[in-house]
């Protein structure tokens, strides 16, 4: 009876394999026993593992020029003044930091501090002369008209030429009209304030209706800043600037409205 051969070859072991530990070919033919690889297979791809390319980084420069291209465009944007009261040195605001910016946007090197100096003084009166405005360094409808892109030189110097002789006519079509307080109509009299209602109504401009009302609505000048149409004022009365010191009033003591030099030391006031 044969028996069974339990010698094994001398010199040669025999290693138990189990199914997890079976060997395994990869793709390239390469032998894995155990969990140790034999062959070049796993190496190469944990080197490209380990060399797989980055996230292509983003684009700063992009964004940067970008971002410096809004600014750009922002900063060159002009500044466009509000109406209001006319401006002038020592007043302080919001409208004030709104002028610097302006006069910044025409050349100035201001700082924007709401304060009206100066500087700002000196830096109003440059554009108004570059501008062919009148020169007094007060900010009111021409001045600020102009800063805001308007007509400034002599169309705005014609315009007014044209109110104001148009103010002129119409007060001196009244004179011989009798005075009547409280009326600002011709056919049934005049009073002072009525008559510069009137004159002002004809050229296409309103006014306060009281003497007090129109001096305080109006800029003040200084009477070689006066031209014709413009309010003359004296406490309790007016009267419309004629030019050549003369002055177009509804006079109380002579009852009537004439034109005479003007007396005493009156304020002006303009509404141009």
């Amino acid at each position: 009876m044969a028996q069974k051969n339990t010698h094994r070859a001398a010199g040669r072991a025999v290693t138990p394999i189990s199914a997890s530990s079976a060997a395994v070919r990869t793709a390239s033919g390469a032998a894995v026993l155990g969990t140790v690889l034999v062959g070049s297979a796993f190496t190469m791809q944990g080197a490209t593992a380990q060399t797989a390319p980055a996230a292509p980084a983003q684009n700063t420069a992009s964004a940067s020029t970008a971002k410096a291209t809004v600014t750009t465009t922002a900063s060159a944007k002009s500044t466009s003044l509000s109406a209001g009261a006319t401006l002038f040195s020592g007043v302080r605001g919001e409208r004030v930091s709104a002028l610097q910016a302006s006069l910044n946007d025409h050349g100035a090197h201001l700082a924007v501090d709401g304060v009206f100096g100066t500087k700002t003084n000196a830096a109003v009166r440059d554009f108004q002369s570059t501008n062919g405005l009148r020169v007094d360094g007060r900010v009111g409808p021409e001045t600020r008209g102009a800063l805001n892109g308007g007509s400034s030189a002599n169309a705005s110097s014609s315009s007014s030429s044209t109110s104001g002789s148009s103010i002129v006519s119409a007060a001196r079509s009244q004179i011989g009209v009798h005075y009547s307080w409280g009326s600002s109509n011709p056919s049934s009299g005049l009073d002072c304030s009525g008559l510069t209602t009137y004159a002002y109504s004809q050229a296409g401009k309103s006014l306060p209706r009281t003497s007090s009302g129109q001096a305080a609505g109006g800029t003040r000048i200084s009477q070689s800043q006066a031209q014709p149409g413009d309010i003359v004022h004296w406490p309790g009365h007016v009267g419309i600037y004629a030019g050549n010191n003369k002055v177009i009033d509804a006079s109380g003591s002579r009852q009537q409205v004439v034109e005479r030099t003007i007396w005493g030391s009156p304020t002006f006031i303009s509404y141009r």
